[in-house]
């Protein structure tokens, strides 16, 4: 079944939600459905369809940094199966994102307020997870040392990146080597219509973890492995 229309009521009604959402606080830029659709809802069954090409894992998953629910949310609804936590640090956006899962009425999902280097020292989450997502959230060297830690072993980090991702892969060796991982392929992203090329980084977990990853919160960004 094609993932741009399975499940489609529930893709509208989120849509909805988020326009709604928008005109109020400046959730997401303005834009009409169509086009919302086309940046992140599309873009976000498109990092589905690439996950169960390469035979990825998906549950239990966390989207990390998920903002108003990108990837994760689009992808618990065409698949309501999958274990799902949205991790985001922001109040307003953790607001928004539990009121759209109650109108969705989705189970198997929760919403979790905190900052990743926080909740990685949580042994609920640490090591807890097969899949993790993470879409914008930061360069590739210091987004694996926010989200490796969370990784059960021979788990998968999947994150969408655009013309910089060889430049970030070369620069997160020394990051995969401390953290215990390996890029797996870099798989292109069927998203139709105009725009820049989008490809999903897939690194594996292949090695613990040490236990002082991450560091406190602010420092892989300012200081890089």
């Amino acid at each position: 079944m094609d993932l741009q229309i399975q499940n489609r009521p529930l893709l509208d009604l989120y849509a909805l939600l988020l326009l709604e959402e928008g005109a109020r606080t400046n959730l997401t830029s303005k834009a009409d459905r169509e086009a919302l659709y086309q940046k992140h809802i599309v873009t976000s069954l498109a990092i589905l369809r690439a996950l169960e090409d390469a035979c990825v894992t998906l549950s239990p998953a966390l989207d990390v940094g998920s903002g108003a629910g990108f990837p994760g949310l689009p992808i618990k609804i065409v698949r309501p199966e999958i274990e799902m936590t949205l991790l985001e640090a922001t109040g307003k956006k953790t607001s928004f994102l539990e009121s759209a899962v109650g109108a969705l009425k989705l189970d198997g999902i929760r919403v979790i307020q905190a900052r990743a280097e926080d909740l990685a020292r949580d042994p609920e989450h640490r090591g807890a997870y097969n899949l993790v997502l993470a879409r914008a959230v930061a360069p590739l060297p210091v987004l694996l040392e926010l989200t490796l830690p969370f990784l059960a072993p021979n788990g998968v980090l999947a994150a969408p990146k655009g013309s910089a991702r060889q430049r970030e892969v070369a620069e997160s060796a020394s990051a995969l080597a401390t953290l215990g991982g390996t890029i797996e392929a870099t798989l292109p992203l069927q998203i139709p219509g105009p725009g820049p090329q989008q490809a999903l980084v897939l690194v594996r977990k292949t090695g613990p973890t040490p236990d002082k990853y991450p560091r406190r919160p602010g420092i892989p960004a300012k200081r890089s492995l």
